[in-house]
């Protein structure tokens, strides 16, 4: 497993502060995790697979919330982020009444301990969140069970779980959500040459909670 470099639990208030500042200043959204076509290649995945736009969507660590903007437009009306950085949250507010997109719900969470009310989702969607939690350097392991715990929870029976990650093989992801989901299809990321070998540096995979 490969360790690219995430901030520690107490530089992401920090950054998501710094991001705030900027979007006040300039109206800059800030980085957008894995480029735009991540975000692309999970609305196509919804569009080609038929979701229904009423279909309750979770974005886990939703950041600056532009993936649940990009949803919106696409005419996805229930739609949720969630991340544990208030500053977050406060960029991810200013971004969506920017963009005039009431409908989105916004809230502080922590994923690893959701509240009650964080259940019954058709879709959950990660890009990056479980990456970084699989670095913290307290008990990764201990919370990566947490997570796949919590996934069970809010995710609905047969719901959909899209997740993004440069930190883990299409192998390791399916080991590490072996209990309780089914892998349903491996969605197409870029390629890189090295050393004669063809690689991804990023894994985009589609499971199904059992």
């Amino acid at each position: 497993m490969s360790s690219p470099f995430f901030p520690s639990d107490s530089s992401w208030d920090a950054a998501y502060e710094r991001e705030l500042q900027t979007f006040e200043d300039i109206g800059d959204t800030g980085e957008i995790w894995f480029g735009e076509e991540s975000m692309v290649r999970i609305i196509r995945w919804l569009e080609k697979h038929k979701i229904p736009l009423d279909s309750s969507v979770l974005d886990i660590g939703t950041g600056n919330g532009v993936l649940l903007v990009e949803l919106a437009k696409s005419g996805y009306m229930n739609l949720t982020g969630i991340d544990y950085s208030p500053s977050a949250i406060q960029l991810s507010e200013k971004v969506r009444e920017k963009e005039g997109m009431s409908n989105i719900k916004l809230k502080v969470e922590d994923f690893l301990a959701p509240s009650a009310e964080l259940s019954g989702f058709d879709i959950c969607i990660d890009k990056g969140t479980f990456d970084a939690i699989s670095l913290d350097p307290s008990d990764a392991a201990g919370k990566r069970q947490l997570y796949v715990g919590s996934l069970c929870r809010v995710l609905k029976p047969e719901g959909f779980f899209l997740i993004t990650s440069c930190n883990w093989t299409r192998e390791e992801l399916l080991n590490e959500f072996r209990e309780g989901f089914e892998i349903l299809e491996e969605l197409p990321t870029p390629k890189f040459c090295f050393g004669g070998r063809i690689g991804n540096s990023v894994t985009a995979l589609v499971f199904q909670r059992k």
